[in-house]
């Protein structure tokens, strides 16, 4: 986020969501970048759409990908997300988004890809 913000880093605290536009992560296909998202506290990123790579990195790793219209999400902007009914909260106005579901939801929760194998039992041979 250097580029955009070189006071990110410095500013983000825990919690916090990373609102962003089209194609997030594009050019970022290690772990690492959706690891250091999660370093700095950052549970879930918003944004209109994502790289492939980032978003699967992003499930694996349990930081949340969530898609929607972040036009109407400002700097500062306390919000509130629903995954069950699929929207965002800001002050009195509702955005619809797109949360992940089935298998990429479940390990998710599970708190990442290496998590869920370790907990999952219903494996099949």
């Amino acid at each position: 986020m250097y580029g955009i913000d070189t006071e990110f880093s410095k500013r983000v605290k825990k919690g916090d969501i990373l609102v962003a536009g089209e194609n997030f992560g594009c050019g970022s296909s290690r772990e690492q970048a959706v690891l250091a998202i999660k370093y700095l506290g950052i549970p879930v990123v918003v944004a209109k759409s994502f790289a492939r790579i980032f978003y699967r990195n992003a499930i694996n790793n349990a930081l949340y990908p969530i898609i929607a219209d972040t036009d109407e999400i400002k700097d500062g902007d306390i919000v509130e997300i629903d995954l069950e009914k699929e929207v965002i909260k800001i002050d009195n106005k509702t955005i619809k988004c797109t949360v992940p579901k089935g298998i990429e939801r479940k390990i998710l929760d599970a708190g990442g890809l290496i998590n869920y194998f370790r907990t999952y039992k219903g494996v099949k041979k």
